[in-house]
């Protein structure tokens, strides 16, 4: 009788076990507009404490948690980057992103200003 317990016990927990999923992280898709740091925010801290460089791919953002890899996909060229979130900002309320001056020119905005595109980030 106790094997016969042990034995529908073990089978009961198989079947538990594989009934457990494991749920995918959301990907949150936004279309905005971005623009880039300038020149004279070169070596200033951030929010995050650490200095902002132009050579590095980073961002700000108003919300997003620091760390946050966000994709950033111009919608004319389709390039794409990958930037961490290190600041707060823009302050702005028609732009939502402020890129490093590198991810800017990877993207094909540098001269231009500001431009739409698409971008894709994981919360945790």
């Amino acid at each position: 009788m106790r094997k016969l317990f042990l034995f529908l016990s073990l089978i009961s927990f198989g079947a538990q076990a594989q009934s457990i999923s494991v749920k995918e992280p959301d990907t949150i898709v936004k279309t905005i507009f971005t623009t880039y740091y300038a020149k004279k925010f070169e070596g200033r801290k951030t929010t995050s404490g650490e200095r902002y460089r132009a050579a590095k791919f980073t961002a700000a953002h108003r919300k997003l948690p620091f760390g946050t890899i966000v994709r950033v996909k111009n919608l004319r060229n389709d390039k794409i980057v990958e930037v961490r979130i290190n600041d707060r900002g823009p302050f702005s309320k028609k732009f939502e992103l402020d890129l490093s001056q590198s991810a800017a020119k990877a993207l094909g905005i540098y001269r231009l200003g500001y431009a739409k595109v698409e971008i894709s980030y994981v919360l945790n």
